[in-house]
């Protein structure tokens, strides 16, 4: 009986090792170590890697946590500082005579403070401030002061920012000026009248108040501070140095005069 099988030549099974060898299917003993090798040091590679990745991280998040730690005390007090900024503007505040009853010292509860800016008498102010209703310093009076190379000053000190004024008993914010127009504006309506003349958006009506029937200009607490003697541009209060020229209750302000 003759086999059908045929055996292959050399060359034939030289051509398929051949093949084998190229494919995925066959890797030859002195390759397979190789491949492992290769293998194990990526995966090495890949986990060496993702450990410095780690430890940047880490690094990175301690420097963020640094850096928040030293900024958020700094935020925290500018945002209370802007918290307790007066706030000028707004409609018109009247109030009634009971502002000014008799209280301890006059109209009000107690006599100017010691040290008054502008080098303004004390002994004029307490009058002008706690006793009395009608009349004012002399007209001009601020400008022997210099008030206007000091308002000057102050504004180009401060890039433009405008000046806070405060009562001279109190010590609280009445006005901030000039706002929307210019320091030479500001100064020069002020000499025009003889007194400091301020703005509807330049009060600060938190602490002032007019008594309708006189448009005397008072604060809550019973300063004399002036009179409103409206013109065609609206409200002017023209009010006297000497009623604002105290000194903030937080001596941190540093936009006042």
């Amino acid at each position: 009986m003759v086999s059908t099988r045929r055996s292959l030549s050399s060359f034939q099974i030289l051509i398929w090792s051949l093949l084998l060898e190229s494919s995925n299917a066959f890797i030859p003993p002195t390759n397979h170590n190789r491949k492992i090798s290769s293998i194990v040091t990526k995966a090495t590679s890949n986990q060496d890697e993702l450990n410095n990745n780690n430890k940047h991280f880490l690094t990175n998040r301690r420097s963020i946590l640094r850096n928040v730690a030293t900024t958020l005390p700094f935020l925290l007090q500018n945002s209370a500082s802007a918290a307790t900024l007066p706030t000028p503007g707004g409609k018109i505040k009247y109030g009634d005579e009971s502002i000014m009853s008799p209280k301890e010292h006059g109209t009000t509860s107690f006599a100017v403070q010691e040290n008054l800016r502008y080098n303004v008498s004390r002994k004029l102010a307490d009058k002008i401030c706690c006793y009395n209703r009608h009349f004012a310093e002399l007209g001009g009076y601020f400008e022997s002061k210099s008030f206007d190379d000091t308002m000057r000053k102050l504004t180009l000190e401060n890039d433009g920012d405008p000046v806070t004024f405060y009562d001279s008993v109190t010590g609280k914010p009445l006005f901030v000026a000039p706002i929307n127009r210019s320091v030479e504006d500001f100064i020069n309506e002020s000499k025009v009248h003889g007194w400091p003349s301020f703005r509807d958006e330049e009060v600060v009506w938190e602490n002032v108040r007019i008594l309708r029937n006189s448009g005397e200009t008072v604060s809550v607490d019973g300063t004399h501070l002036g009179h409103n003697l409206p013109d065609k541009r609206g409200n002017r209060y023209c009010i006297n140095l000497v009623s604002i020229a105290g000194n903030p209750k937080d001596d941190g302000a540093s936009s006042s005069v």
